[in-house]
């Protein structure tokens, strides 16, 4: 074979599709957006997650392995409204070319104290508008693959628009003066402004540490005074002081509800779709008569 026909049949190797189908490199900042990459990406993508199930984004220090697949990446997502803090400094020190995607860009942010709520995935039809997004930016990274990545998305959005009926239907089913719950998360602004379910904080108990009798005391107080049906505190271990909130109160004491990340795979919310089952199931048994 001459060094001319070596060459020709090199060339036809380099340019033929077999290699255009490497799946596309993407870094997901958490996990909810690596589960929306991974539902509409499919096999054309390849995703990594920085921030893994059962973990906080919020406190999430870099591993050093997280600056190579930074580095190695063509996209990377990530929620944006302050999340990520940590995360403009690992693009830079990666020395990344990745193209830099906000999947929250479009939606008109509510206030968490004085600054942007980040938590707009709590509320299905902004999942909506973070799918839309992910979708045009991998079309725009894999122009090939732009029509598999929109039928996916419209499949997964027709999905999301029958979870947003069903979470206003679930909520509908409340009686109006018990749809609100004390919770010590501050993750459900958009969810609350969403379907009309006030979440209101605890008074005086900060989520770093436990709440005392006193701070009890108080929240009994609250309960009472504003005829709390539900309560849901993440951050307490002792029992006792929750079984005395509902004898005190007759409020019900819910189970957990998941807000910034999912569960593994045998955990309740491995998926978005399971998260806001879980939340929603958890929410109407506590405040359901």
């Amino acid at each position: 074979m001459t060094m001319r026909r070596l060459l020709l049949c090199v060339l036809l190797l380099i340019a033929s599709p077999l290699h255009a189908a490497e799946p596309l490199n993407v870094v997901a900042s958490f996990s909810i957006l690596g589960d929306f990459v991974r539902t509409i990406g499919g096999d054309r993508v390849n995703v990594t997650t920085l921030v893994g199930p059962d973990s906080d984004v919020h406190v999430y220090t870099p591993a050093p392995s997280d600056a190579k697949r930074i580095a190695d990446a063509k996209l990377v997502i990530v929620n944006g409204l302050g999340l990520e803090g940590w995360l403009p400094r690992l693009v830079q020190s990666s020395g990344s070319k990745a193209t830099i995607v906000i999947a929250s860009a479009g939606i008109a942010p509510l206030k968490l104290g004085s600054a942007a709520d980040p938590h707009a995935w709590q509320s299905v039809l902004n999942a909506k508008v973070y799918v839309t997004d992910i979708a045009n930016a991998l079309a725009a990274a894999d122009p090939d693959g732009a029509e598999a990545f929109r039928t996916q998305a419209k499949a997964y959005l027709e999905k999301l628009e029958a979870l947003d009926r069903e979470v206003r239907d679930a909520v509908a089913k409340i009686p109006a003066e018990r749809r609100k719950v004390i919770s010590t998360h501050d993750a459900f602004g958009y969810f609350a402004a969403e379907y009309g379910v006030q979440l209101i904080a605890p008074l005086g108990v900060s989520t770093e540490t436990e709440p005392s009798a006193r701070d009890i005391a108080a929240i009994i107080g609250q309960i009472k005074a504003q005829k709390i049906p539900a309560v849901f505190l993440e951050n307490i271990s002792d029992d006792r002081l929750i079984r005395r909130i509902a004898a005190e109160t007759g409020a019900k004491v819910g189970g957990t509800l998941i807000s910034d990340g999912l569960t593994g795979e045998k955990g309740p919310a491995p998926t978005y779709i399971d998260m806001v089952r879980h939340n929603i199931k958890a929410l109407t048994s506590a405040l359901d008569h």
